[in-house]
């Protein structure tokens, strides 16, 4: 008896122990993620997998070819130390990651996880090991960041008036986005993509810090990206597409605590934040149909809450399965919004078209729900924001050679229907009022509140190897501007050009860009705009250069 128990609980163990908890991290090298989902074009993902709900896992997925020239696959990111026979014990060491990046002027660019909004030099530093027994792992990796945070002039320090002053507080006293981390250098050590899981395929469940991805965007995503350091939470999620009669499915639940900055701006007209942390609670589910190959459609969902306002029920720690509500809905004897929490949810699609070596991917979003579907059809644009874009390979004549070509826009501005009926910007909340943050930078689209981007790129890629050409167009806070400036010539607006050079030799694999960014109207300011007709164009205009540089570095063991 005691033998037929003993195989009964092994067996599973077994049959567990060839499965991988590992996960390729969100943002572990640029070019990594983005030669995987290329691979999808080609024709040569046999995973079936959306790449919309990321980390991605490595169950079956170990042998994926990274780099026809060296037949590098996925199972080289993790070189084992020990494993027994039947490989139910492992240990495998993981690559190390040095990131190191540099803003000249002011602090730019976005998706760089831990590390911080910071002028001057910064460095991330990365390494770890895997190990599992049976269906338990264990992925310790965590991330030190190092910054110098050298001083340079705030948007409240630019003198554009008192009108503009308190417009700008009354925006930064609904969010955690400090524009400076302190006036010291900043260090920092976090779990990084840190977790500890059981697996049982296609399932698993555990405790994570890991940055999470949700939807098809390449430069943004509305509800989840890498662009704030990733948060502590548990998940249950799927490793892979998980097949039905009807199509094939993925998705994650998460319920995690998001952190303050605890930076405090030393002016009057600026608040102090609630001291307490926040709750949050997600889900994204995406969905292949059997009828439409290559077709991936998703939706996710997440709510935000401080701990201190959140009840002890089922659906206050699980509000995502509830039905979609108004904002304010369930009110109190003054008209209080009884639930204080803030939500999101969005709507996504990605089309891959291998015969084409190309995809379009959409997603649309609201934060503020429609009161019925009457006033959805009416004005669907309101309190939206949506990311488009397209891609395409173009075959040279040389084996496993492409010119790819990328289009993405994103817009997060507030549509014009804000002139008759409130319209709150994205990721700000007056309850809420560390907004939807993690130690002070956005979970969703790195851009930021109230902007847009337009994005294209054109690269040469081989394998791991790129080099290529980006230009972007960021108008920023669109929706601080319309309520701070009475003036048509002052939007903030960066252009930027990009260079990339990403290589692979021998075990290293370099990612590395370099970036000239022109910021026009630099934080909103103008001297001496006259407004006579003569003079309407003619003003002392404060435009400026910056550099921007990020040099990645992993070595594989």
């Amino acid at each position: 008896m005691k033998k037929h128990l003993l195989s009964f609980l092994f067996i599973p163990m077994l049959a567990c122990s060839s499965l991988f908890a590992q996960t390729v991290s969100v943002g572990l090298l640029d070019n990594l993620e983005d030669n995987m989902r290329r691979q999808q074009l080609l024709g040569n993902d046999t995973s079936k997998a959306s790449f919309m709900v990321r980390p991605i896992h490595l169950s079956g997925r170990n042998n994926y070819t990274l780099d026809p020239e060296t037949g590098l696959s996925l199972g080289a990111f993790a070189k084992k130390l020990y494993s027994s026979n039947n490989d139910l014990v492992s240990v495998s060491v993981l690559p190390v990651t040095v990131i190191q990046q540099f803003n000249g002027h002011h602090p730019y660019g976005w998706n760089d996880g831990s590390m911080a909004q910071a002028r001057g030099y910064q460095t991330q530093l990365s390494a770890g090991v895997f190990a599992k027994i049976g269906p338990l792992s264990i992925q310790l990796r965590p991330e030190y960041v190092y910054a110098e945070n050298k001083d340079f002039r705030q948007t409240y320090e630019a003198g554009n008036g008192d009108q503009f002053l308190l417009r700008y507080a009354g925006f930064q006293n609904r969010i955690d986005l400090p524009e400076r981390y302190g006036s010291s250098p900043y260090s920092r050590m976090t779990w990084g993509q840190s977790s500890i899981r059981l697996t049982f395929d296609p399932v698993s469940v555990g405790l994570s810090n890991e940055n999470l991805w949700w939807g098809p965007g390449v430069r943004n995503s509305l509800l989840m990206s890498n662009n704030a350091s990733g948060f502590k939470h548990i998940t249950l999620n799927t490793t892979r597409p998980i097949n039905t009669p009807i199509g094939s499915f993925e998705s994650q639940i998460v319920a995690g605590r998001l952190e303050q900055s605890g930076i405090v701006v030393n002016n009057p007209v600026f608040t102090k934040k609630p001291d307490d942390w926040r709750y949050l609670s997600g889900i994204v589910i995406t969905y292949q149909p059997k009828w439409v190959p290559q077709l991936f459609l998703g939706f996710d969902r997440t709510f935000t809450v401080y701990r201190d306002a959140m009840g002890s029920k089922f659906g206050d720690y699980f509000p995502l399965f509830s039905s979609i509500e108004k904002q304010g809905i369930e009110t109190g004897p003054n008209n209080e919004d009884k639930r204080q929490r803030d939500q999101y949810a969005s709507f996504f699609a990605r089309w891959v078209m291998p015969e084409s070596k190309a995809e379009v991917y959409l997603q649309y979003g609201r934060n503020d729900h429609p009161y019925n579907l009457r006033d959805g059809l009416m004005e669907p644009e309101h309190s939206g924001a949506y990311i488009a874009g397209v891609r395409k390979l173009v075959a040279l004549n040389k084996q496993d050679e492409f010119i790819q070509v990328g289009v993405e826009f994103t817009k997060l501005e507030g549509a014009r229907t804000g002139v008759n009926r409130a319209q709150p910007t994205w990721y700000v909340h007056g309850q809420v009022r560390d907004g939807y943050t993690n130690l002070g930078q956005v979970l969703g689209a790195g851009i930021g509140p109230g902007s847009n981007l337009q994005s294209m790129d054109v690269s040469w890629v081989k394998g791991l190897k790129r080099i290529g050409l980006q230009i972007e167009r960021l108008v920023n806070n669109n929706d601080l501007y319309y309520s701070a400036v009475n003036d048509s010539r002052r939007h903030w607006v960066d252009m930027s050009f990009t260079g990339k050079f990403d290589w692979k030799y021998k075990n290293f694999i370099l990612n590395s860009q370099i970036g000239y960014i022109r910021s026009y109207n630099y934080q909103y300011t103008a001297v001496n705009a006259g407004f006579s007709a003569k003079d309407y164009w003619n003003w002392d205009k404060q435009d400026v250069n910056n550099i921007h540089m990020r040099v990645g570095l992993a070595y594989l063991w």
